[in-house]
C-alpha cells in the first residue's frame, strides 16, 4: 500500500534507477532488460471517492475494491520478501472493476477470470465438498458451474463492505445477464473456449447466484 504521493514518487525514482520506466499509464513501470511490467497502485490516504489522481498527465486511477479485498490478502513468501496476494474471489472482483473501467485496454481480465473459475474446484475441493455441497445438482455435477457459484459466495464478503463496490459489480453482471446474445462477457468466454454462448452465460449466472446467497 502506497499511502502518499510522496511515497509513490520516491518508489518511482527508485524503480527508474533500476531500469523501470513509466509507460502510457503513470502507474505502470516497464523494464526492457527483464521484459517485466510492475503496476504501483497507490491508495489509502491519497484515495478520494475511490480514485487516485496523479500529478503528471492528470490521469485518474480508480482503486475501487482494493481496500476491501486486500484486508484479507494472503501473505506469500518470495525469497526473503512477503507479497500480499488477493484471494481468488477478490481477484475476480478487482478484475471486473478494472475491466469495466477500461475495457478497451484490459483484454486479459475476462480470460483471467475464467481461468480462476476453471481451476477453483480443484484448488478448493475439500472446502467445497464440506461447506458448499448444496451447490451440487441432483444429476451430473458441472465443476465450472459449482466453482463459479462458490466464488460468488466468497466474493460477496467484499461487496458487503462497500455499497459502491456492490453496485458496480452488480451493474456489470446485470448488464451482461440480460439477453445471452448481448452478453459481452459470455461472448468473450465462448470464443475463448469454443463453447456455445449459452454455456458461458450459465457460468456467469452461477457467479451472480453466489453473490445473492444469504
Amino acid at each position: 500500500m502506497i499511502s502518499s504521493i510522496e511515497e509513490y514518487e520516491e518508489l518511482s525514482k527508485s524503480l527508474g534507477e533500476k531500469g523501470f520506466n513509466k509507460v502510457d499509464a503513470p502507474w505502470t513501470f516497464y523494464s526492457a532488460e527483464y521484459n517485466a511490467a510492475i503496476d504501483i497502485l497507490p491508495f489509502g490516504q491519497i484515495e478520494e471517492q475511490n480514485t487516485v489522481q496523479f500529478n503528471d498527465r492528470n490521469i485518474d486511477l480508480h482503486v475501487l475494491g482494493l481496500k476491501e479485498v486486500l484486508e484479507q490478502a494472503i501473505p506469500i513468501p518470495i525469497e526473503e520478501k512477503i507479497a500480499n496476494i488477493p484471494p481468488l474471489p477478490g481477484m475476480i472482483v478487482l478484475k471486473l472493476v478494472a475491466w469495466s473501467d477500461r475495457p478497451e485496454e484490459r483484454g486479459n481480465d475476462l480470460p483471467d477470470i475464467l481461468r480462476i473459475i476453471e481451476h477453483y474446484f480443484d484448488i478448493e475441493y475439500d472446502e467445497i465438498i464440506e461447506f458448499h455441497y448444496d451447490t451440487f445438482p441432483e444429476d451430473e455435477i458441472d465443476q465450472l458451474i459449482v466453482a463459479a457459484e462458490v466464488l460468488g459466495r466468497k466474493a460477496k464478503i467484499y461487496l458487503d463492505k462497500s455499497e459502491i463496490l456492490s453496485k458496480r459489480i452488480h451493474h456489470i453482471l446485470d448488464t451482461n445477464l440480460g439477453k445471452e446474445s448481448e452478453s459481452y462477457i459470455s461472448r468473450v468466454w465462448a470464443i475463448q473456449k469454443n463453447w456455445e454462448i449459452e454455456y458461458a452465460f450459465s457460468i456467469l449466472q452461477a457467479f451472480k447466484n453466489g453473490l445473492l446467497k444469504e
